[in-house]
């Protein structure tokens, strides 16, 4: 998955062109900023355009973990054996709010007259539907960007290598660590300040996701 920032975006809060030295870093610490503020905020960002995701329903309803949700084109209930197959719900079995939520039980179960009386029969069993939907940004968010910049400039910028130095001198040789303050030496971390932004995009429910078949 493509990193939340660019080199271009570092360079413009630099004010300056990289290094070659810090040129041949940018890429690898993009990445694993990015890897952070996805794994924090349990989002993509980037878009994606039919991605198929396998959710328990709470009651009747699915909520899609990735936001914002942009197409909801299918709905499939798992039914996991020969005598419940799998089986695309039709159109009007299923709606999307338009946000993040798919309610999967129509007004009328008469369409279900249409399946096969097996699968008519083992409806209560099935609990589990594959969602396909698109989802992301076009642009990511600018807050976004700017958290995976400030994460990746306070590594790129540290005077030395070793984690949370921020401050060096060679003759009669003394260092400053400064604590607490999320600075790093060879990696990328995420500082409170960088959660307090990014907590908007948290989810703080969702539909159990399990794995594709």
């Amino acid at each position: 998955m493509a990193p939340l920032a660019t080199t271009t975006d570092l360079e413009s809060r630099l004010g300056r062109d990289l290094t070659a030295d810090e040129t041949a870093r940018a890429d690898a610490l993009l990445a694993d900023a990015s890897a952070l503020v996805r794994g924090y905020t349990g989002q993509d960002f980037t878009q994606v355009v039919g991605d198929e995701v396998v959710l328990r329903p709470v009651g009747t309803t699915v909520r899609l973990p990735q936001r914002p949700v942009t197409d909801v084109t299918s709905v499939v209930a798992v039914g996991g054996s020969d005598t419940i197959p799998d089986i695309t719900l039709p159109v009007g079995s299923w709606t999307w709010d338009g946000i993040d939520k798919v309610d999967v039980w129509p007004p009328s179960t008469d369409w279900l007259l249409n399946l096969p009386e097996t699968w008519s029969d083992g409806w209560g069993a099935v609990n589990t539907y594959r969602v396909t939907y698109s989802h992301g940004y076009a642009e990511v968010p600018d807050d976004v960007v700017a958290v995976v910049c400030a994460m990746v400039l306070r590594t790129l910028l540290a005077p030395s290598m070793v984690a949370g130095m921020v401050s060096e001198r060679i003759g009669a040789y003394n260092y400053q660590v400064q604590q607490g303050s999320g600075s790093s030496g060879a990696s990328v971390g995420i500082t409170q300040a960088d959660r307090d932004v990014l907590k908007r995009y948290r989810r703080k429910a969702t539909t159990i996701q399990t794995r594709a078949l």
